[in-house]
């Protein structure tokens, strides 16, 4: 691991393990939203109601295993079927209010997990290492050809 590159994609790796661990399955944390609930209310919460058509764009997953997952999302009350606001075929996934209590309370877990990791960081390296990660996943994304969209 000489390289730069070499030691980027290895500490990548650990962090996806890390960010996997730290599941509320894996943690047994029951109540929090599952990696795909989280990630398709986050989408949804920023662009407003998406039809399967649209998350199936915006992250690059097959029509089949998004209807599981909102499926799941429907059963547990996070989300809502919706008629198309712009008068549209398919119908819309809409972010419930307990969707968004729900999301809202996992993403404070998560930066309050964030928060006991870097207590030793001084804001300066913790406002770099987040520019830092932004420019990553800004370039993945331009790559990828399915940016994110951000405040």
């Amino acid at each position: 691991m000489d390289k730069p590159l070499d030691l980027i994609e290895f500490e990548t790796m650990l962090l996806g393990r890390y960010l996997t661990l730290l599941t509320p399955r894996a943690r047994g944390l029951e109540g929090r939203l599952d990696r795909s609930a989280y990630l398709l209310l986050s989408r949804i919460q920023v662009e407003g109601p998406m039809s399967i058509g649209q998350l199936s764009e915006a992250f690059g997953l097959d029509t089949s295993t998004l209807n599981r997952q909102t499926a799941a999302m429907l059963r547990a009350g996070v989300v809502e079927r919706m008629p198309d606001p712009d008068g549209g075929m398919a119908r819309k996934f809409a972010i419930t209010d307990e969707g968004a209590r729900r999301l809202a309370a996992d993403r404070a877990q998560n930066v309050s997990g964030l928060d006991k990791v870097m207590v030793d960081w001084s804001p300066e390296e913790v406002a770099e290492f987040a520019a830092y990660l932004s420019r990553l996943n800004s370039d993945v994304e331009r790559l990828d050809g399915r940016p994110w969209p951000r405040d």
